[in-house]
């Protein structure tokens, strides 16, 4: 099998919309950060569910930003390393959660029940040390990140442009969450996924139009086999 940069883009196309769904699908029945069982199947589920949906999203997005580097300039790198960023710290957490906080739900399950509660944006009752920064860092860069990414994206007008403002406006608006109830929590992550979902298509089909036309060369062979043709 040959790969390809139309490959490879596609590819990215197709992990962006496999992030955004699977951001979708994790919401479903979500329950609430401070009622979460930490040693149950469901928990290890939904946080390797999560983690997927972070290395596939970091693979979409590196896909979107490299087939418009040139139109996204400045403001799109430094909107693509903050949002990049904060997948990849999300990663770390989602790890975490999988392979340490199951471990110590016997041994000190008040710690694990504040950092569950601390990485869900809430306040905790006691000492998690540099987790709360790490938490709240995390959060910084997936708000700033994508509200630059989806605002370079726009301006770019590459691919779809109502997926580019949506992903500005879905991830910035995630703020809202520290005043509105929590019953807003999991609708709110919604538009983030159709945004990803959005722009993935977006990338698949252009590089599959792409693929379809025909090269400079190809162009030129074509024409002297018609003249040719039409000689005699």
């Amino acid at each position: 099998m040959t790969v390809t940069t139309t490959g490879l883009t596609k590819a990215a196309g197709i992990a962006a919309a496999v992030a955004g769904t699977i951001f979708i699908t994790v919401q479903i029945n979500h329950p609430a950060f401070d009622a979460y069982l930490t040693d149950t199947n469901e928990w290890v589920l939904r946080c390797s569910a999560k983690a997927v949906m972070c290395v596939a999203a970091l693979a979409g997005i590196t896909g979107i930003y490299l087939r418009q580097v040139r139109q996204l300039r400045v403001l799109g790198l430094i909107g693509y390393l903050v949002f990049g960023l904060g997948y990849l710290m999300m990663l770390a957490t989602e790890v975490m959660a999988v392979v340490f906080l199951p471990a110590l739900t016997d041994r000190t399950p008040a710690f694990v029940n504040n950092v569950v509660i601390a990485s869900g944006g809430g306040t905790p009752t006691g000492d998690i040390g540099h987790l709360h920064t790490f938490f709240e860092l995390t959060g910084a860069c997936y708000l700033l990140g994508g509200l630059i990414f989806g605002i370079a994206l726009f301006r770019a007008n590459v691919l779809a442009r109502w997926a580019s403002i949506l992903l500005a406006v879905s991830t910035f608006g995630t703020a809202a969450l520290a005043v509105l109830p929590a019953s807003f929590d999991r609708p709110m992550a919604v538009p983030e996924g159709v945004a990803l979902i959005g722009l993935g298509i977006s990338l698949w089909r252009d590089q599959h139009n792409t693929a379809q036309e025909p090269t400079t060369e190809d162009a030129v062979v074509q024409t002297a086999v018609a003249e040719n043709v039409s000689a005699r």
